[in-house]
C-alpha cells in the first residue's frame, strides 16, 4: 500500500488463503450449536470456464484428484461453472479438502482469476438452507440464506455471522455478500 493510498483511506485487498478453507469444520460445530444448521455433505467450486487444451487438461486433473468422489458440473444462467461435489454429511473435514484440492489445482494451472468462490451447504431440521460461501479473490467467507421467490433470509445471514466470526474470516463489506441465485444446493 502506497502513501497516497493510505491518505485516501484506501486499504489493501486481502489476498486468496485457500488453507482458510480448512476452519470450516470447526465453524460447521459452532455453527451447529448456535442455529441448528448441519452440514448436508454439499459443497462446489465456482470458476469461469475457460476454453482450450490447458483447461481441459485442468478438469482432468481435478477428476483424477476427486477420484470416486462424487463429482459434477452445471453452469449457471450467468455463464460460470460449478463444479458440485458430495461427500456423506458428517464428513465435511473430507469435502473441504476436496473444494481446496480443486482450488489449488485450478490456480496452481493459472487459472486462478477464473475462481470466482466455493461454498459449504448446511440444513437445519426444518429444511432452511445456507451456504457458508468462500470469496475466492477476497479471502473472506460470509453467509447466504436463500428463501423462496429470489428473497434473502437477512436475519439468519446476520446470526451466523456472528455465530462464525471468531472462526473464520468474515467478509466486513456487506455489499459483497452477493446472492447466489439458483446455485447447487440451494
Amino acid at each position: 500500500m502506497g502513501w497516497l493510498d493510505a491518505l485516501l483511506g484506501r486499504g489493501k485487498t486481502p489476498e486468496p488463503d485457500l488453507d482458510a478453507l480448512f476452519a470450516l469444520p470447526s465453524a460447521a460445530l459452532t455453527l451447529r450449536a448456535s442455529t441448528g444448521l448441519a452440514s448436508t455433505g454439499l459443497g462446489s467450486v465456482c470458476f469461469r470456464p475457460a476454453e482450450g487444451g490447458a483447461f481441459a487438461t485442468v478438469e482432468r486433473d481435478v477428476t483424477d484428484l476427486l477420484g470416486d468422489v462424487v463429482a459434477e458440473l452445471s453452469q449457471d444462467s450467468f455463464g460460470y461453472t460449478w463444479l458440485v461435489v458430495r461427500r456423506p454429511p458428517d464428513d465435511l473435514a473430507a469435502l473441504v479438502t476436496d473444494l481446496h484440492g480443486v482450488n489449488s489445482t485450478l490456480e496452481g494451472a493459472g487459472f486462478g482469476p477464473s475462481l470466482l468462490c466455493s461454498m459449504a451447504v448446511f440444513a437445519g431440521p426444518s429444511g432452511r438452507r445456507l451456504a457458508l460461501v468462500y470469496l475466492y479473490k477476497r479471502g473472506t467467507f460470509y453467509p447466504f440464506a436463500p428463501l423462496p421467490d429470489r428473497r434473502r433470509d437477512n436475519p439468519l445471514e446476520l446470526q451466523v455471522r456472528a455465530a462464525v466470526e471468531q472462526e473464520l474470516p468474515i467478509e466486513p463489506d456487506l455489499s459483497r455478500w452477493f446472492p447466489l441465485w439458483g446455485a447447487p444446493g440451494l
